[in-house]
This record gives C-alpha cells, structure tokens and sequence, in this order.
C-alpha cells in the first residue's frame, strides 16, 4: 500500500533550474556527491535526469538513467536525506523500469554499494538480480553490487 508521501509524488524531466537546485542544496540529497559531478552527469550525452518532486513542487529525489548503446543502465537515485523511507526512491525506480521497458531493452543494470542493504533489498523486491562485483568500486573503498533486471 502506497503511503500518502508516495501518492503526492511525481516524476518529472529534469531540467536547467532544476540542476541548479541540486546542487545549491546536494548536502541535502547525499554527502557523496559534488556540483561538479552533477554537471558532467547532467551534461553527459548518454544521460537523462528525473526529478521526484512533492505536492509543494520542491525536489526530494532525483535519478540520471545512461544509455550507451545496446544497453540502459540506472547512474542513481538519491533522495533528500530528509525524506528517506517514503517510498520516494520506489516510486523514482518504478518510472525508470517504466522508461526502460518503454524503450525496449532487455534488461536494466545498476551498481550499488555492497554496503547499502536498504537499497539492496529495494532493488531486490523489483527482481534485480546479483551478477557481479566491482571492486573498490566507491572511492577506491567499497565494492560495487552489479545488479540486473531482465525486461523482457
């Protein structure tokens, strides 16, 4: 059963203002990611960014989706520290599973780090699969969990 926190939430393109949003307010969201990695992601030829946005039309999660040829692939979802445990990192994913099937790929690959278990079991409850590892994957620290959904 969706929450009432989930149900006010849309997804939408992201847009210009909406990076410069993110990045005045990135601590906010995670403490991984710098406003120089959001503008090369942002302005990255194979990328597209989502925002999540709530019935105030403030941004509380955001999603870039690579698509290099012959694949798709999920960059990341981050939600606003604040927001957490809403169901708003679900409802991001839901809508780039959507997007994917959309455009017809057989299958969705993501990384995710091995010490994330919320995301982990997020991903899982969407039948991700665990394929594979990428060591020291996350600031040459921590691995990365490959994990893939197959869409068709």
């Amino acid at each position: 059963m969706e929450n009432s926190i989930n149900k006010k939430i849309e997804i939408f393109n992201m847009m210009d203002e909406d990076i410069l949003y993110i990045k005045e307010h990135i601590l906010e969201f995670d403490d991984f990611w710098t406003e120089k990695m959001l503008e090369e992601e942002y302005n990255n030829s194979i990328s597209s960014g989502f925002i999540a946005k709530n019935e105030k039309d403030k941004i509380v999660g955001f999603a870039f989706l690579w698509e290099p040829p012959y694949e798709i692939h999920i960059s990341n979802i981050v939600v606003k520290k604040n927001m957490r445990n809403n169901k708003i990192g679900s409802k991001i994913l839901e809508k780039l599973i959507d997007i994917s099937k959309q455009k017809n790929k057989k299958e969705l690959t993501l990384e995710v780090n091995v010490n994330n278990n919320y995301a982990i079991k997020l991903y899982e409850k969407y039948n991700f699969e665990k394929v594979g590892i990428r060591k020291a994957y996350y600031n040459n620290i921590d691995d990365a969990l490959i994990m893939t959904k197959k869409l068709i």
